[in-house]
């Protein structure tokens, strides 16, 4: 009768470590930003192709990094 409740209480352990460790391995689902949190999309011109789109993305990529680099903090005093 021991062996019984011994090899029950065993399974149980088991299943219980078994569904604790499927939650953990599962993936966390991804929290996606809306659309409009303050991205915006780069304006295109209609008749242009890829290279030129490409181009044009990343000359506005760069122009948006100089100018968010050339934004100064102000420093803290020292005390």
């Amino acid at each position: 009768m021991r062996a019984v409740f011994g090899v029950l209480s065993l399974l149980i352990v088991v299943a219980i470590i078994g569904v604790l460790a499927k939650k953990q391995l599962s993936p966390a689902p991804v929290k996606v930003a809306p659309a409009d949190a303050g991205l915006a999309l780069p304006a295109l011109e209609s008749g242009a192709t890829p290279q030129q789109q490409s181009q044009q993305i990343q000359n506005q990529v760069r122009q948006s990094i100089e100018s968010a680099m050339q934004q100064t903090r102000p420093m803290p005093e020292d005390k």
